[in-house]
C-alpha cells in the first residue's frame, strides 16, 4: 500500500499510529509519531483523534488505553508482548509493603495493567532517576526491572532499594566481555547503551540512556562511528537522523517488537480489530501511578 492511500484511510478513521522505536523500520516510516516510552505515554494524552494505534508490544497498548478510557487503541499484534512485564507478582508487592510500612513502588512502564494498578509511581528509563528524587519515601520497591533500579540506586544513597529480579532479556545478555571485544574492535567509537543492561556494562560504556537520550547523545558525542548497546529497531532513526555516521549493533532483536508488521496496521484502519479493552475499574486504578509520572516530569 502506498502512503497516499494509507493516509487517506487514516483520514477516514481519524486514526493516530503510535510506534516505538524498537518496530520494524517500514512501520516507523508508516507512523504518526514515533518515540520512546515515555514520549508516546505523554503523547497519549494529547491526541486529538478517536483510534490510535499503537504499534508495540502489548503493555504499551494497554498504557495508551488507560490513559485514554475514552478513546479505541488497538494493538497491531495482540501477542506481541513484553516477558519483563510478567516478572513481578502482585503477591510479591503485597509482601514487600508488609515487609516497609513507608514502602513505594516504583514501577516501569514496562509492565502489565495488573502491576500498575499495585504501584505508586511509574517511570521510564528516561525518567527513572526524577520519578525517584520526587518520593519521600526511605524504601524504594523497583519492578520489574532491577538493573534499571540497581542502575539509579547510586544517586540516592539515602534510600534502600528493592530491586526485582526482573529483566528484560535482551538487553540482559550484554555482558562485559561484549562490550570490550567491541571497544578492541572498534577503538575509535563511542559506545552508547541502554539502563536495561546491566551496571557492570554501563560501567565500560560512554554514554548511558533511554533510547530518546542515545539519539540525542549521538549529535552531542560528535564521532564517525557509534555502537549501540540497545534493540536494534533503533537503527532506522539513527540512520535517517546521521547520514554521515556509522552505527554498529551487536544482535540485540526483541522478537515481540518485530512481530508488528504493516500489514496488521492497515487491517485494523480497515476492519477494526485487535482493540485493546482494560477493565474500567483496574484502569482507574493503574492511570493513577501513569498520572504521577506525567506531573513529576512534564
Amino acid at each position: 500500500m502506498d502512503q497516499n492511500t494509507l493516509e487517506k484511510l487514516k483520514k477516514e478513521k481519524n486514526a493516530v499510529i503510535l510506534a516505538h522505536y524498537y518496530v520494524n523500520g517500514e512501520v516507523q516510516a508508516a507512523a504518526d509519531y514515533v518515540g520512546d516510552s515515555f514520549t508516546l505515554a505523554k503523547l497519549a494524552t494529547t491526541i486529538d483523534a478517536n483510534h490510535i494505534i499503537m504499534a508495540g508490544v502489548e503493555f504499551m497498548g494497554e498504557t495508551v488505553k488507560i490513559l485514554n478510557p475514552d478513546k479505541q487503541v488497538y494493538l497491531p499484534d495482540p501477542t506481541a508482548d513484553c516477558p519483563m512485564a510478567h516478572m513481578v507478582t502482585v503477591e510479591q508487592i503485597d509482601a514487600m509493603r508488609e515487609k516497609y510500612p513507608d514502602l513505594a513502588v516504583v514501577c516501569y512502564v514496562n509492565s502489565t495493567a495488573e502491576i500498575k494498578a499495585k504501584s505508586d509511581y511509574c517511570c521510564t528509563s528516561s525518567n527513572a532517576a526524577k520519578v525517584v528524587g520526587a518520593i519521600e519515601s526511605q524504601n524504594i520497591f523497583f519492578i520489574p526491572d532491577g538493573n534499571l533500579g540497581r542502575n539509579i540506586e547510586p544517586l540516592f544513597p539515602d534510600k534502600h532499594f528493592i530491586n526485582n529480579k526482573g529483566c528484560c532479556p535482551i538487553h540482559d545478555q550484554v555482558t562485559p566481555d561484549m562490550i570490550k571485544s567491541l571497544k578492541e574492535a572498534y577503538p575509535d567509537a563511542v559506545i552508547l547503551a541502554h539502563p536495561e543492561c546491566k551496571p557492570e556494562v554501563l560501567d565500560l560504556v560512554d554514554y548511558k540512556g533511554s533510547t530518546k537520550g542515545i539519539i540525542n547523545a549521538v549529535k552531542d558525542l560528535d564521532r564517525e562511528v557509534n555502537i549501540i548497546i540497545t534493540e536494534e529497531g533503533i537503527r532506522y532513526e539513527l540512520e535517517k537522523t546521521y547520514p554521515d555516521r556509522t552505527f554498529i549493533f551487536p544482535d540485540l532483536v526483541c522478537k515481540g517488537m518485530k512481530q508488528v508488521q504493516l500489514d496488521d496496521i492497515i487491517d485494523i484502519l480497515k476492519t477494526g480489530k485487535n482493540e485493546v479493552h482494560v477493565d474500567p475499574s483496574l484502569a482507574e486504578r493503574a492511570k493513577l501511578p501513569l498520572t504521577r509520572m506525567l506531573a513529576i516530569c512534564g
